[in-house]
């Protein structure tokens, strides 16, 4: 997006603010991707909802009020995006929401909060795909704010598969062997802070663990709260249980597995991205049109025979679509913001 933004002739000013603070899902992304360091890094760190939350708004209403923006870029649904969409809207500042109207319909979901919220706070809507801008229409949100853009998580897919593909020595490190492995990934506060479904998830994961091996990298998160609740990680040697990857890593260890489980909403397009069938470890998901296209099943943990449906799910193969665009979306974007300041600093002129 970075990129697109520039070619466009659009200035950005990158504002990090901390949410996420370990080396392994924070800056290393930032080395892997060749992106310029943040202009401003908060260091926010941990805490409630509110507390993470509110100490963003702080620090981003100084930021805002000392640099005075044009507009405020954000990005999908966490706290972050909540943080800098209201200080923006307090401060009367144009927002520009990039994956806007996705909905799981599950508002005791914080991402579902978040996101809702900022969409209605939003100037310019950028929508990935035709669902998410149903969605926008049915709360009312329509007209020239909206644009199907497709997902930019598709081009920065596409622009990091051949890299990765070529660079990442992960599959032998680990000794594996491409496509006789199960990826799966769980962070979301939904599974770790409950221990029942918690330890079904690694319950299940064991059991397939037995005819495949399965790779976890370890949310760090999710090692605190199993800490936090005495509960042990399966110890069979076929259970690999990793330190967090970077970006190059993780999407060599998607594109070549045999299947997916996950309860991350970008592993699961990334899954499709790389024609890998995905069970989403939820009771619901916000990409619809990959359950549509048989490359997405739902594992709902708290009811569901999950080690039963991972393994019917092996080597699935789903059926074409390009429900996220043609892999453009970020000059999409870029495009869309770089006329409305074109169209504001005209007004201004005149």
């Amino acid at each position: 997006m970075s990129a697109a933004l520039a070619r466009a002739g659009v200035d950005e000013i990158l504002l990090h603010t901390g949410q996420h603070y370990d080396d392994k899902l924070s800056a290393i992304f930032f080395r892997e991707l060749d992106l310029a360091p943040p202009t401003y890094s908060l260091d926010i760190g941990s805490g409630s909802h509110a507390v993470q939350t509110g100490r963003m708004m702080a620090a981003i209403e100084d930021v805002v009020q000392d640099i005075r923006p044009d507009r405020v870029l954000v990005y999908g649904d966490t706290n972050s995006t909540l943080a800098g969409a209201l200080v923006a809207a307090k401060c009367h500042i144009p927002i520009d929401h990039v994956e806007a109207g996705l909905r799981s319909f599950n508002r005791r979901m914080p991402e579902e909060i978040n996101r809702v919220l900022t969409d209605h706070m939003s100037d310019l809507l950028f929508a990935p795909t035709e669902g998410a801008i149903e969605n926008l229409v049915a709360e009312g949100i329509d007209g020239d704010r909206v644009k199907l853009t497709g997902d930019v998580m598709f081009d920065a897919t596409l622009a990091a598969r051949e890299r990765a593909l070529s660079e990442s020595s992960i599959i032998g490190e680990l000794g594996l062997t491409d496509s006789k492995y199960i990826l799966a990934t769980v962070h979301r506060a939904e599974n770790t802070d409950d221990p029942e479904r918690i330890t079904r998830i690694l319950d299940a994961l064991a059991a397939v663990s037995r005819d495949l091996p399965v790779v976890l990298p370890l949310h760090p998160r999710t090692r605190a709260k199993l800490q936090a609740m005495d509960l042990d990680l399966p110890s069979d040697e076929n259970f690999m249980v990793i330190e967090p990857l970077g970006y190059h890593d993780l999407t060599r260890l998607e594109a070549d597995a045999a299947m997916i489980a996950t309860d991350s909403g970008g592993v699961q397009k990334e899954a499709f991205f790389h024609g890998v069938s995905c069970v989403t470890l939820r009771s619901e998901t916000e990409w619809t049109e990959l359950v549509d296209l048989d490359w997405n099943v739902i594992a709902d943990p708290a009811e569901d025979d999950i080690a039963g449906i991972i393994s019917d799910r092996i080597g699935h193969v789903g059926r074409d679509g390009s429900p996220y665009g043609e892999g453009k979306a970020s000059d999409a974007i870029a495009a869309n913001i770089c006329r409305e300041l074109n169209s504001v600093n005209r007004m201004s002129s005149s």
